[in-house]
């Protein structure tokens, strides 16, 4: 069994129009979400009734004390509770769709440096807004004017290290598991080639030991490594924020 290690295929492309699996991918997980929050939300009422409701409460209530715990309830006031919620939700079913047999867009940089950008934006933005463009620009020699080229490094390489830490370890995830396969198909292929007769010659080309194993090592990389990375993603972003605002 030959490993496949690949980036997103071009599915349509005239002149310099590109369409990627990348951006279809996207836009089909966007409009399960839009579908699910249609769904969850529908015939809400102001007792609740109906799990749909418990389950979109439930929801609210965990990001709003996320956001107020880490950021101050400011920024819960202003509206970034439906921001970090949207990125979360985006993130871990972006990967999650490799589970499907779909190219996550998590495993394409450029998907991830462009939410980094969006949050390099935010945080500058509240950067501006507490200080000033005076402000902004003296930050960059504090304490010491000295250690104004690693101050302008520290602030090109947050976005940088939000893009690479969730694709490394979406894409590293996507490699292991490719190995685990055909690893598992080289190991099926060598022992029962042992069999003796035509028996051998058959069951050496069945890969058996794909069948459940993967399932095992898919329980870490696929389900909790894109949960847990969605949410590192997102504390982050809340951390680099709210640190912006401090000033």
């Amino acid at each position: 069994m030959n490993l496949d290690v690949h980036g997103a295929r071009i599915i349509f492309q005239k002149g310099s129009f590109v369409l990627t699996e990348t951006v279809v991918n996207t836009w089909i997980i966007m409009a399960v979400i839009v579908g699910l929050c249609l769904f969850l939300t529908h015939g809400m009422q102001v007792h609740c009734r109906t799990k749909r409701q418990i389950i979109a409460e439930w929801i609210v209530k965990s990001v709003n004390n996320m956001v107020g715990e880490n950021m101050g309830e400011r920024f819960l006031r202003v509206g970034y509770a439906p921001l970090i919620c949207s990125i979360m939700g985006l993130s871990a079913l972006c990967s999650l769709s490799s589970m499907v047999g779909m190219y996550a867009p998590t495993s394409d940089l450029s998907t991830l440096l462009g939410w980094s950008l969006m949050v390099f934006v935010l945080i500058t933005y509240n950067k501006f807004r507490v200080g000033g463009p005076l402000g902004y620009i003296k930050g960059y020699f504090d304490p010491i004017p000295i250690l104004f080229p690693f101050n302008v490094i520290s602030e090109v390489a947050t976005p940088l290290s939000m893009a690479f830490r969730h694709f490394g370890n979406i894409a590293s995830g996507s490699v292991i598991t490719g190995l685990i396969y055909a690893a598992l198909a080289a190991a099926s292929h060598a022992l029962f080639s042992l069999l003796p007769g035509a028996v051998g010659s058959v069951m050496g080309q069945i890969p058996l030991l794909q069948v459940g194993i993967p399932a095992i090592f898919s329980i870490y990389f696929d389900l909790f490594s894109s949960c847990l990375q969605a949410f590192i993603f997102c504390m982050l972003t809340m951390m680099y924020i709210g640190a912006a605002a401090e000033g």
